[in-house]
This record gives C-alpha cells, structure tokens and sequence, in this order.
C-alpha cells in the first residue's frame, strides 16, 4: 500500500477513534465528566487542541515530508466531516429545527456562507501564534517587568457545546469561534499592559485613536497627547508605575486598589 494512503488511513482512524472517546467521555461515570470538562479549559484544551491539529502534522511531516502535511490536512478535513455527519445523524430528530448555517445561507447564498466559513480556517496559525506567544512570551515579561499574570482558563475555554439546539455543521464552527475569541481576548489584555506600560503616547491619527480605544481604553484620555513631551510622558511613567508593583495598563483591575503618591504630577489624572 501506498505510503500517503497509509498516513491518511492511520491518522483518520486515530482521530475518528479519539472524536468518539471524547464524545462518550461524559457518559463513563463522575471521573469521566470530570475529565471532560477539564478538557475545555486551558491548559489541558490546549493540548487537545494540539493533538487534533498540530500533532497530525507533524507526524505527516516526519513520516513523508510535505507530502505528508498535505495528507495529514486532507485526514483532519475528513475526521472534521464524519464527526459532523455522525453528529447530526444521532440528532436527526432536530433536522428540521432552526440552524444557523441554513439561516445565513438563505441571507448571503449558500455556497458564499460556506466557502466564507472554510476560509476562516486559513486564520489557525495566526491565532496557534498568539496563544504560543502567551503561553511562551508574555510569562518572561510579568517576571522581568511585573505585568499582572492572567488565568489563562478564565479566556481560554469552550463552552458552546452547553447550548441547546447547536449541532454538528453549526457546533463545530461555534466551537473554533469559542477557542479563538478566548484567545485573542486574552492577547488584547496583554498587549495591553504592553501598551501603556513601554508607550503610554496618543496616536497622531485621531481615527486611529477612535478605532484602538475600545481594545486599548487608556488612548482615551489617558495616554500623553500628541502634541505633549518628553517630559509629560516621564511624569505619567512615574505616576502610575514607581508606587505599583504591578505594572498593568491604567484601567485594569488591580489599580482600583492602588494608592498613588500624594503629591502626585498633572498626568496622574488621566
């Protein structure tokens, strides 16, 4: 036999076989919901995640090279399928009740609806990027500079398939946006002590300031103008990070209960 045909057929059985124990996990007793449910919540969701999308690629790649990424890929997209076939065949009873994909097909047309949510797969290394660069990066910054640390399972989680009515197509695709919103949610916070911790200045672009300030709440009024100094940007520096230990962006949560010095500078108003 082939070699591309084996890695395909030991790889889409592996993962076939892993998506059924995952499924009847719940119903093996207290130990086996237990272990189901810490499988939705990082760190352990991040390993299984690993394993249905990273690890088959590596494998590929060391049994056959970038043929065998391309098998890999083409097992992934068919474990993908027969999980949701096999979903919706044991709910066939909901078959006729409202969904989600069937809706937005009928607004936008079906075929753009589903090549649209097959595009959206091509974003996977861009968000395995950011949740590496937190698991990786940002823990060196709260030990050299203090940045508050985060529990990464209160962002990183999924939880979709708790709702009532989602089933196999619209499941699936509910749970990939469960897991990247978590994520980049959890990138935004960061980047935000980055922020205002190394650069706390306005943007000349006034519509950038607009359109950064809901992920970045301190370009409203609390960063430097634009049109300051140097010398402004030192006194917010020394205002809100020499009498904290925890050098989180202006609005997090731990500076509710900071005290600031009492003879403080101008820019410790904002």
């Amino acid at each position: 036999m082939n070699l591309v045909i084996k890695i395909y057929l030991a790889l889409t059985i592996t993962l076939v076989s892993s998506c059924l124990l995952l499924y009847f996990l719940p119903y093996l007793g207290k130990r086996g919901k237990r272990l189901s449910d810490l499988l939705c919540y990082a760190p352990a969701l991040d390993l299984l995640l690993g394993y249905f999308m990273l690890v088959p690629l590596i494998v590929g790649w060391l049994c056959a090279g970038w043929s065998g990424i391309v098998t890999a890929l083409f097992a992934q997209l068919s474990t993908l399928w027969i999980w949701i076939i096999f979903h919706e065949l044991i709910n066939y009873q909901t078959r006729k009740e409202p969904k989600i994909s069937r809706t937005l097909s009928r607004i936008v047309g079906s075929w753009r609806n589903h090549l649209a949510v097959w595009i959206t797969l091509l974003a996977l290394p861009c968000f395995w990027t950011v949740r590496l660069a937190q698991i990786m990066v940002y823990p060196l910054l709260t030990w050299l500079v203090g940045f508050p640390k985060y529990q990464a399972h209160d962002w990183v989680n999924v939880s979709r398939q708790k709702f009532d009515g989602l089933i196999g197509y619209d499941l699936i695709w509910c749970l990939y946006c469960d897991w990247m919103t978590g994520v980049w949610s959890l990138g935004t916070e960061m980047l935000r002590n980055v922020e205002s911790f190394w650069c706390p200045i306005r943007f000349y672009e006034d519509k950038k300031c607009e359109n950064c300030k809901l992920d970045f709440p301190d370009v409203d009024g609390a960063w430097v103008a634009n049109d300051g100094n140097m010398k402004d940007v030192v006194e917010l520096l020394n205002c809100k990070h020499s009498q904290v230990t925890e050098h989180s962006w202006f609005g997090h949560k731990s500076r509710l209960s900071t005290t600031q010095p009492v003879n403080k500078p101008k820019n410790c108003d904002r």
